[in-house]
């Protein structure tokens, strides 16, 4: 490929673009520990301020898939520097806000930024580096990805500790603007794409697909409304749930309809008749569940079981981001001289077994206990990431890059969003049935029972408490201990749940081919660096 200008050193293109993507990722969690600060600040109920988070999350699920529909008429460049100036002018105005109606709708605006910083930056790496370096790419771009939300909330606690609630939108506005000079400066745009984007962007206007664009935003919205709100409304006893679940499954299926019969569909998602992509894609879908799954559990069981302090729990959950920070360069080295199969394969696997030992956690379970779980576990994330993001797209063709990177990212946050609503929804109902299944041994017949309630009724009669008092009271106590043990097998059952569900992808593996075992691999021109 010829150029009037000598191209930017590749490593100095990553840098730029992954600014702007882990600001994005660490946006997606951040608030969540400064939620107090905000209720205070804008005078928000518990329920009102769950949109802050809402709101964000919807406008970037709705932007992801058609980030290159806009990059066939801008350019890649010109919309991820559109997408960092949204994302940042979003923020500053955040920071601002003392109303919840402002705050939620400049979290929407940032979210709309946010949204498209992640799919272009995959293509744009896609498009820079060399087939044989792809892994390397999608290492750094899983580094942003993946830490980002491990990371934002032990960064959002410490700026609500050390300053205020407002930095934690404000801290986006200088990064931003250096990572806009940047791209500005040293990204650039392959001619082979920026040609590719002016001949489909000729056709795009000759047969525009607004009912698509339509239909794909008023489906997307209803399911993401659906996964984000159901927990909080009772699921299906919820009549606004259940109608934005049926919107969503109506709106979507025609959705599919009219992209696969348009004459020049806005997303192309006839990309997922490639199975290399499908397969990499479904199951890097399931690997996000998994992962948020967990990070979401394990703080609410170290919390509300173990009695860490959040401070603590997010010590806990820090090595397991650390190894991964190691572990996926060395992975990204390795990826051209193993098979991504037996990558994904071993790294399956090796969650499966994490998972198992979680499932044996206890009251007395200890925090380097914990922290020798999560180190492997961030071995098996690892492995998984980096080996999926670049074997799902090694069959992609250069100019579709940008749409198979938006469904990718897409289908990624969508399954995160479906794993987080239905392990949130497990919670309460396996306590229940756990709490109900101890219960029938904890009766007046077995002669442990009667003793253990002695022992805690002559207790606090020696602290003051009459007869009768004392007897409730310890029955009360002892009906608390069932309950706490109830929780804890609660997690132990749903730890045990995430590790049996996702070896149910291992038969995927076998669509996972790449380029050097037998696909045709998508041409990439030489670049000289």
């Amino acid at each position: 490929m010829s150029t009037e200008r000598p191209l930017p050193n590749k490593w100095v293109v990553t840098i730029s673009v992954t600014f702007g993507t882990m600001m994005g990722a660490i946006d997606s969690s951040i608030v969540n520990v400064a939620v107090p600060h905000l209720r205070g600040a804008v005078g928000a109920t518990i329920e009102e301020i769950t949109w802050v988070t809402t709101g964000f999350v919807i406008a970037t699920v709705l932007v992801m898939p058609l980030t290159a529909f806009l990059g066939r008429f801008f350019g890649q460049k010109r919309v991820y520097m559109a997408a960092l100036t949204v994302f940042v002018v979003g923020s500053a105005l955040c920071g601002m806000m003392t109303s919840l109606g402002g705050l939620v709708a400049f979290r929407v605006l940032q979210g709309l930024g946010a949204g498209a910083l992640q799919p272009t930056e995959q293509a744009i790496l896609r498009q820079t580096f060399p087939p044989e370096e792809q892994g390397m790419a999608m290492a750094v771009f899983g580094l942003a990805v993946v830490l980002g939300p491990a990371f934002g909330p032990t960064l959002g606690g410490y700026i609500v500790d050390n300053y205020a609630w407002e930095w934690i939108f404000y801290i986006n506005v200088p990064v931003g603007l250096l990572a806009l000079f940047m791209v500005q400066r040293f990204v650039y745009e392959p001619e082979d794409i920026r040609k590719a984007n002016i001949e489909r962007a000729a056709e795009q206007r000759k047969h525009m697909d607004w009912a698509g664009i339509a239909l794909l935003s008023l489906g997307l919205a209803a399911l993401q409304y659906t996964l984000e709100e159901g927990g909080r409304n009772d699921w299906y006893e919820s009549s606004l749930i259940t109608t934005t679940t049926l919107v969503a499954l109506f709106v979507l299926a025609a959705f599919a309809i009219r992209e696969l019969t348009a004459p020049v569909p806005a997303v192309d998602i006839s990309l997922f008749k490639d199975r290399v992509f499908l397969s990499g894609t479904l199951i890097g879908a399931v690997m996000f569940a998994m992962l948020l799954s967990i990070t979401f559990l394990l703080p609410v069981f170290m919390q509300e079981l173990l009695g860490f302090t959040a401070m603590q729990s997010g010590i806990a959950l820090m090595p397991r981001s650390l190894m991964m920070m190691v572990a996926m360069p060395i992975v990204g080295r390795l990826y051209n001289k193993v098979s991504p199969r037996i990558f994904v394969g071993f790294g399956i696997v090796l969650f499966s077994i994490t998972a198992y030992f979680m499932s044996q956690y206890t009251l007395e379970t200890s925090q380097a206990q914990i922290i020798g779980v999560l180190l492997v576990q961030g071995v098996a994330f690892a492995c998984l990431f980096i080996p999926l993001t670049t074997v799902a797209l090694s069959t992609i063709p250069r100019p579709k890059l940008a749409d198979a990177t938006g469904l990718n990212s897409l289908l990624r946050q969508i399954g995160g969003s479906t794993g987080l609503a239905i392990f949130a929804s497990l919670i309460p109902r396996f306590t229940t049935q756990a709490n109900a299944a101890l219960a029938t041994h904890v009766t007046d017949a077995r002669i442990e029972v009667t003793q253990r309630l002695a022992l805690m009724t002559r207790a606090m009669i020696t602290r003051g408490f009459d007869e009768t008092s004392a007897a409730a009271g310890a029955r009360r106590a002892l009906g608390l201990l069932v309950h706490r043990q109830a929780a804890v097998l609660a997690f132990e059952r749903l730890f045990m749940v995430a590790g049996i569900t996702f070896l149910f992808v291992l038969p995927l593996l076998f669509y996972l081919r790449s380029p050097r075992h037998g696909v045709k691999p998508a041409e990439t021109p030489h670049i000289e660096m």
